[in-house]
């Protein structure tokens, strides 16, 4: 899966590849191609591939937000329900504070891999070796109720360790879709022609050729911000491992 880096790269230099493309192209075409009705002609086209870009990339965007606040979202709720079952393990008695302390090493580590950068936050205090994620829910089940009281609360933590693992299994899912090759395969070909043809009717000079340059940079930023977004555990645009560490710091206190 190639990086949401190499793929803004990319679309900017095809897209300025594109524009520099057109400015080529009209010092080599003969003057009549060049006409005002030629160039209203060509003003059209680009005018309704221009329209067709900015909907998909505004759609794009949106959709990448709406997929980033999701898993936020996603964390933060998981978080909760943490804090929940380690309340809930405590309420049922001594027996679990073991259960407890690996529950506590499990989110520790997977901050660790998530969050790197807060690595030196969680270094600081003491973990055994994490489990299974689904050990944590084998061991709850493994424990023998004296009361009613107890069944009523193994039962509440099963339950809460089932939530747990199914927000944990949609994260990991979400966190790895990816928008198909394809598609930004012909998104890129709309706007090479786009800015080709920006670039047959535009003058050859500096200024043309730096607004020219923004616009690429622009795009291949737009491009960049999507695939970053689609991909919310990683790269420079990320959600935050704040609800997980301070969930950390609940349990098993």
């Amino acid at each position: 899966m190639m990086s949401a880096w190499v793929i803004g790269i990319g679309a900017f230099v095809c897209v300025l590849g594109g524009a520099v493309a057109g400015l080529l192209l009209r010092n080599t075409l003969p003057d009549h191609h060049l006409t005002g009705d030629s160039r209203d002609a060509v003003k059209m086209g680009s005018g309704l591939i221009a329209t067709l870009c900015a909907l998909v990339l505004s759609l794009l965007v949106s959709s990448a937000k709406n997929s980033f606040d999701e898993m936020g979202a996603a964390i933060s709720q998981g978080s909760a329900k943490l804090i929940m079952l380690d309340r809930t393990m405590v309420r049922y008695g001594p027996e679990t504070e073991p259960i407890r302390q690996m529950l506590r090493s499990l989110v520790a580590e997977q901050i660790k891999i998530c969050w790197p950068e807060q690595a030196a936050e969680i270094d600081k205090l003491a973990f055994e070796t994490p489990p299974a994620a689904e050990a944590v829910m084998v061991e709850m089940l493994g424990l023998t109720p004296q009361n009613d009281w107890q069944r009523m609360f193994q039962s509440e933590a099963v339950q809460l360790c089932r939530e747990i693992l199914q927000v944990r299994w949609l994260t990991i899912e979400r966190a790895q879709l990816s928008l198909p090759p394809v598609f930004y395969l012909i998104l890129l070909s709309w706007l090479v022609i786009l800015f080709g043809s920006i670039g047959l009717c535009a003058p050859s000079n500096k200024t043309v050729l730096t607004v020219l340059i923004v616009c690429a940079i622009s795009v291949g930023g737009a491009v960049f911000l999507i695939e970053e977004m689609n991909r919310p555990l990683s790269g420079l645009v990320k959600v935050s491992g704040d609800p997980l560490l301070r969930a950390v710091e609940h349990i098993g206190r």
